[in-house]
């Protein structure tokens, strides 16, 4: 586990090697995961088991990304998680032949706890993910959001993600414990 910056805020953001470094951090990881999610505009459910794996499923993915801000106390008030794509089988059928797979990272997962909004955070995850990832290697980023246009749409934007106009439907399940998909977008830069 790495101090990768210190805020003004009084939040840390680290960056976690491995499922041991991840240990410390998984219940509070999969407290801000359900939290975070189960707001618009994706209004999931996850137990607190599926939420807890989350965390160290991400850190057993060679070359992976995984950065938290976090408080002394032990609250977690945002996550970023990146891997190559090819680590994602079901983003690569929908991206085949859009981007070059072998030279493409994914940025998987974004999420501030709502205290923590509007303050840089996320850009700031953002840009720290942008400048750890091998550039040797890796040619293009990929994320996906909401299909519904909103803040994180126009802040991926302003930071030079352009729409692929290519989406993805994706099954969950809902606060009211139906399942259901919702629409996702495809944002890509060249590094």
């Amino acid at each position: 586990m790495q101090t990768v910056a210190a805020r003004a805020d009084g939040l840390t953001i680290l960056r976690l090697a491995s499922p041991a470094d991840g240990e410390a951090w998984r219940a509070a990881f999969a407290g801000a995961y359900q939290e975070i999610w189960s707001e618009p505009p994706y209004n999931e459910r996850f137990s607190s088991e599926e939420a807890g794996a989350v965390l160290p499923r991400t850190l057993r993915i060679p070359d992976q990304i995984t950065l938290l801000a976090v408080r002394d106390s032990g609250v977690v008030a945002g996550f970023a998680m990146a891997y190559p794509v090819s680590s994602k089988p079901d983003v690569v059928r929908d991206i085949r032949g859009l981007l070059p797979i072998d030279h493409t990272f994914y940025f998987a997962e974004l999420g501030i706890m709502e205290a923590w909004r509007h303050a840089g955070l996320a850009r700031q995850l953002i840009e720290r993910r942008l400048e750890l990832i091998d550039k040797t290697r890796f040619t293009h980023v990929l994320l996906r959001t909401s299909a519904t246009k909103n803040a994180a749409y126009d802040m991926y934007k302003r930071m030079g993600f352009e729409d692929t106009g290519v989406y993805m439907e994706v099954a969950s399940r809902r606060n009211d414990g139906s399942f259901r998909t919702d629409r996702r977008l495809f944002m890509a830069k060249v590094l």
